[in-house]
């Protein structure tokens, strides 16, 4: 019988952490992004189009479970939020075109934070990281 302790877990890698602070806090931000926009700073319409964030509202668990398959869907997801933000910051004005363009930004962050977290996880998990 081998008296030697079980290895422990190994620690979070530091750039795995930042990527999936810099996904969830973008992601969270875009949410806020969303609603304020469409209800109090730069309202269109009756307000419906504030419904545009519960797609965003979706993969928050799969970040926090850390679950590789939600960043890879996510970083796919933001791309119609980038066009939609493009859009808007090139033929609005005042408000609504700063804030587009700053939902461009958020976009382009999450997306960047989410390639980052799957080309990390990948490189350095091997293949049990790889299939979850």
């Amino acid at each position: 019988m081998d008296a030697t302790p079980a290895p422990a877990a190994a620690p979070v890698d530091d750039v795995v952490r930042l990527t999936r602070a810099l996904a969830v806090g973008g992601l969270l931000a875009m949410i806020v992004l969303g609603l304020a926009w469409e209800l109090w700073l730069a309202p269109t319409g009756n307000r419906t189009w504030a419904l545009k964030v519960l797609p965003l509202a979706i993969p928050i668990g799969g970040l926090l479970r850390h679950r590789m398959y939600t960043y890879r869907w996510l970083s796919l997801l933001v791309w119609p939020y980038v066009a939609e933000g493009v859009v808007r910051a090139t033929t609005e004005r005042g408000t609504s075109a700063l804030l587009a363009a700053l939902q461009v930004l958020l976009c382009v962050l999450v997306f960047a934070a989410c390639a980052l977290h799957v080309r990390w996880r990948l490189r350095g998990g091997g293949a049990k990281e790889a299939s979850r």
